[in-house]
């Protein structure tokens, strides 16, 4: 039996793009499991090109060291999914893109990689502003390698358009 498919609403892009329009702001994102799925849904709208800078695909332990900064001690102690990862990899973007926010997505979509401690579906996502303020939020999400990045780019976005404002105060 196949799974009912998770849509992204692309009406998430289209009121984040008017927001960071709004405030002039260019934003940047750094991907693991969802493999630049985030960057191909921003920049699939159109004149994304004024309010999207950056972004890093950093799948692997050491792209998220050399394209990132993030130290091999957070990815030794906390392991790649993990708070400190993510935290790490949204600072990282934030300054290596020059934006003025960016957000970071690290997870286990599966079918295989989990574990008792982090079992598939465990996401963690970060957002960051200008003045360096993180957010960061833990998910659990359900379904196959397909629904739980889908669910991931969708509380991306939607995390980003809702943190907009705490991350600039």
């Amino acid at each position: 039996m196949k799974a009912a498919r998770v849509e992204i609403d692309l009406t998430l892009v289209d009121r984040l793009a008017a927001e960071l329009t709004r405030r002039s702001a260019r934003v940047a994102t750094a991907e693991s499991c969802t493999g630049g799925w985030i960057a191909k849904t921003l920049t699939d709208a159109a004149g994304g090109s004024a309010w999207f800078e950056y972004g890093f695909v950093t799948y692997g332990n050491n792209a998220k060291q050399t394209m990132l900064g993030v130290s091999a001690g957070v990815l030794e102690t906390y392991g790649a999914v993990s708070q400190e990862t993510a935290e790490a990899m949204v600072r990282g973007a934030l300054e290596a893109a020059g934006a003025d926010y960016s957000l970071a997505v690290t997870g286990i979509a599966g079918p295989d990689g989990g574990s008792s401690e982090k079992p598939v579906g465990t996401v963690w996502i970060a957002w960051a502003g200008p003045n360096g303020q993180v957010v960061s939020e833990l998910f659990h999400f359900d379904g196959d390698r397909d629904q739980v990045r889908r669910q991931s780019v969708s509380a991306a976005l939607s995390g980003m358009l809702l943190n907009l404002d705490a991350m600039t105060n």
